[in-house]
């Protein structure tokens, strides 16, 4: 197995949505953001999958070399192999990829986030930072279209913070912020037994309302001569945004189930924006 066809294998395997948003591409772009989604997906399962603490952060510690060996032209990772043709051409650095790593590490450093500003940290090193060199790779990552990738990298993850409530507490992890917590008379207690009210309903509400302004600051940032540059993104932004609405829809029944789009419900939101090259319409508040 080639370094490219671990990628393509990891990244198909995720069932994640970023998938489907890849398959359009040209072949060069397409292995440079399938690689970089792996690497990715490596550190993040080294967290989320292990469950020796100890044994994850030595991991974490490993890939932190693996990087300082990629860029010494000497990778040994299927998944740094795979990264190394495109680190010059698509400006991958070494700075921006540690971020992520970064960000891995909060979840082994703490659980629980005492506010928006600390939360927001957490976004952007696990999703801004991708979201920004994912730009680059699609286009010329201008500083226009990274204020773009930021807020759009915001927005997906906090969409995701949404949709894992649930499976996320019965991990011991909380990513809504204290201060909201506390604003709207959720108690973390709650989260962690599993009982849904009123109060998370509009806690939750709230939260999704905080995703769709990151959402719309993206779009706006974003020159209309760049949309078809950026379709990729524009198609994780309108299958994200879906699934958000879907969770509205739901009731933000978070704690006892999880909000999913079905594969070909998927395709067919990525081939429509890919066709359309514009943005989602995103949900008033």
């Amino acid at each position: 197995m080639t370094p490219d066809e671990y990628c393509q294998n990891k990244a198909a395997r995720s069932g994640s949505s970023f998938y489907y948003s890849f398959l359009f591409l040209p072949p060069l772009q397409r292995r440079a953001i399938t690689a970089l989604y792996a690497f990715c997906r490596e550190v993040d399962d080294t967290v989320d999958e292990i469950s020796d603490e100890g044994v994850a952060r030595a991991r974490l510690g490993w890939w932190r070399q693996e990087l300082r060996q990629l860029y010494a032209g000497k990778p040994t990772h299927p998944v740094a192999q795979a990264l190394a043709p495109h680190l010059d051409h698509f400006q991958i650095d070494e700075s921006r990829l540690n971020e992520i790593i970064d960000g891995m590490q909060m979840d082994l450093d703490q659980n629980r986030y005492l506010d928006f500003a600390g939360l927001r940290l957490y976004c952007h090193r696990v999703a801004g930072v991708v979201g920004t060199l994912a730009a680059g790779i699609f286009a010329d990552g201008s500083q226009a279209q990274a204020e773009y990738a930021e807020n759009l990298g915001i927005a997906l993850q906090l969409t995701n913070i949404i949709r894992d409530v649930g499976e996320d507490a019965r991990r011991g992890r909380i990513y809504l912020p204290i201060d909201d917590l506390q604003r709207f008379e959720v108690r973390a207690q709650q989260l962690l037994e599993g009982n849904g009210s009123e109060s998370l309903r509009a806690l939750l509400e709230f939260q999704a309302a905080r995703a769709r302004e990151h959402y719309r600051k993206a779009f706006s940032a974003l020159p209309r001569e760049a949309f078809r540059a950026q379709r990729t993104g524009l198609i994780m932004a309108a299958i994200y945004a879906t699934l958000l609405d879907e969770i509205q829809d739901d009731g933000f029944r978070v704690l006892s189930h999880r909000v999913a789009l079905t594969p070909l419900r998927k395709l067919w939101i990525a081939w429509r924006t890919w066709l359309s090259a514009s943005p989602p319409n995103i949900r008033a508040d």
